[in-house]
């Protein structure tokens, strides 16, 4: 999927929502620990019950792999699911993958020849060797982390140096050699608020997959009055809020009530910015 037809696609859903498929064995409804496969059970009856607020679905390696061979079937099956019944949908790998060039080659190998994913997050720490071999691929998206969400990004994130520019800041403008905004994306965390700006004044074109909504505690508002550009270019993802917004036999309803509430603000923020008419 590119660009333009990921902005077609917030257009005519009037969302940019992504959907965080952090699924966690603990926390899905009881019923469903009967049957055969239950993280895929889940995502499905998720998948089906959310489709229809949103452009986008996260889910998130690490939920899946500590589950070994079942949950890795889990995360194929889902990816499959998705790809077959909602094929508008852009499914992100969030994996948080970095690594010297020969294995970041077979990461990228693993999420767009094996598993066909229309993106992957990678960790930028040990530079454009570890980020290039993802980039080969002209139809896949690599979304690299800039400024987190997580309290502890002020470790090192906004760090200066000696003329005053923040890490996060140099991470910006360094990667931009690496490839366009056709292909890359940034991960901005929902929580830096006016911080937007600042990205905005490095990237102004680039789409940002913004987590900390909903349970993080960032603000909606916020993102849309300080991140959007004149093409939207925001996925804001929301997991727990909406996921497990129930945990009875009508946790798909729920969430889908949840994610309808989160599309209708996203489309009054779209309006007012003159993306889709009011």
């Amino acid at each position: 999927m590119n660009k333009q037809q990921l902005f077609e696609n917030i257009q005519k859903k009037q969302s940019f929502l992504c959907v965080g498929l952090d699924t966690d064995i603990k926390k899905i409804p009881a019923h469903l620990l009967e049957t055969e496969d239950p993280i895929f059970e889940f995502n499905k009856a998720i998948v089906d019950a959310t489709a229809d607020f949103c452009v986008a679905y996260k889910p998130n390696l690490a939920f899946y792999e500590s589950l070994g061979v079942k949950g890795l079937i889990a995360f194929e099956k889902t990816a499959e699911y998705i790809r077959t019944n909602y094929p508008d949908q852009f499914i992100i790998a969030d994996a948080k993958r970095g690594d010297i060039g020969n294995t970041s080659e077979m990461y990228a190998r693993s999420f767009f020849d094996h598993m066909d994913m229309d993106a992957v997050t990678v960790a930028p720490y040990m530079g454009e060797d570890s980020v290039k071999p993802f980039l080969i691929y002209p139809e896949k998206w690599v979304i690299v982390l800039a400024l987190t969400s997580n309290k502890g990004s002020h470790d090192f994130q906004f760090m200066e140096d000696a003329q005053g520019e923040r890490l996060f800041e140099k991470v910006l403008k360094t990667s931009q050699n690496w490839a366009t905004d056709e292909q890359m994306m940034y991960v901005v965390g929902a929580t830096q608020g006016k911080m937007f700006l600042d990205i905005r004044k490095h990237v102004p074109n680039h789409f940002l997959l913004v987590p900390g909504v909903g349970a993080q505690g960032g603000s909606l508002k916020e993102v849309a009055e300080y991140g959007m550009n004149a093409q939207c270019g925001l996925l804001v993802n929301s997991s727990r809020a909406i996921i497990y917004a129930d945990k009875t036999e009508s946790f798909a309803k729920v969430a889908r009530v949840e994610a309808e509430k989160v599309q209708q603000e996203m489309a009054q923020y779209l309006a007012e910015k003159g993306i889709i008419k009011s």
